[in-house]
């Protein structure tokens, strides 16, 4: 049972490998990990460190090899696919580096996607995908396309995708990947809000050291392992 004590998120002895025979591959090796309620975390690490595999799994969107993942000291990995299914709806929100738009779906209808799974009546899905656009600043733009928004425009419709289901964890993989440096900074600062004014946890994928400066914790893997975890003291 989960006690006011337990963090948030933790990784227990957590392996993860994927193959068999010659190809085997130990994507993770043994992590563990915690993160508490309104932590901004970034993950840090080479391509093949584990930082993804490791983010797949505090997603719920793969599952351990070995190993146990706890959300509030409740074991998750050997939940049925409609109980995980439910889970990662109503607690996650994802980022992502491609954005993951519907090219011919306007900004609104984009952003309502995750409460249609969630079976919200159509005019409250309406009313609360404009809420989250106005949250990351695009009021006005509901009906335009994403081939009429900027890079950093579109990102912002996808974080207000992830913000519409109001989830405690935003887990965002390499969110700034396809921006320039003046939207990164832009779309980092909206980030860091959402953490610092409503709480959100946040974790974040990134191989740019510049944005993860943005967090208050910075984890580092390499070899499937945890080599370095350090945090910050707020600006």
């Amino acid at each position: 049972m989960a006690t006011s004590t337990a963090p948030l998120l933790s990784l227990r002895r957590i392996t993860k490998v994927f193959g068999e025979g010659d190809a085997t591959v130990h994507a993770l090796r043994g992590v563990d990990l915690d993160i508490d309620a309104g932590e901004f975390v970034a993950i840090m690490g080479t391509s093949g460190s584990g930082k993804s595999t490791a983010m797949n799994i505090l997603g719920c969107l793969d599952v351990p090899t070995f190993g146990q993942y706890l959300v509030e000291g409740i074991s998750v990995e050997a939940l049925p696919a409609d109980v995980l299914a439910a889970l990662r709806n109503d607690r996650f929100g994802f980022v992502f580096q491609g954005f993951n738009l519907l090219p011919r779906t306007s900004a609104v209808d984009n952003v309502e996607l995750p409460l249609i799974y969630a079976n919200v009546s159509g005019r409250m899905r309406n009313e609360r995908a404009r809420r989250a656009l106005a949250d990351v600043g695009l009021s006005g733009r509901d009906r335009a396309h994403p081939n009429q928004l900027s890079g950093g425009q579109q990102q912002r419709v996808a974080i207000a995708r992830a913000l519409v289901n109001e989830p405690e964890v935003l887990l965002a993989d390499e969110p700034t990947g396809n921006l320039d440096t003046r939207t990164s900074a832009e779309i980092m600062a909206l980030m860091t809000a959402l953490n610092r004014d409503r709480g959100i946890t946040i974790v974040m994928v990134t191989h740019d050291v510049d944005i993860a400066s943005h967090a208050r914790r910075l984890v580092t893997f390499r070899d499937g392992i945890i080599v370095s975890d350090q945090s910050r003291a707020a600006a």
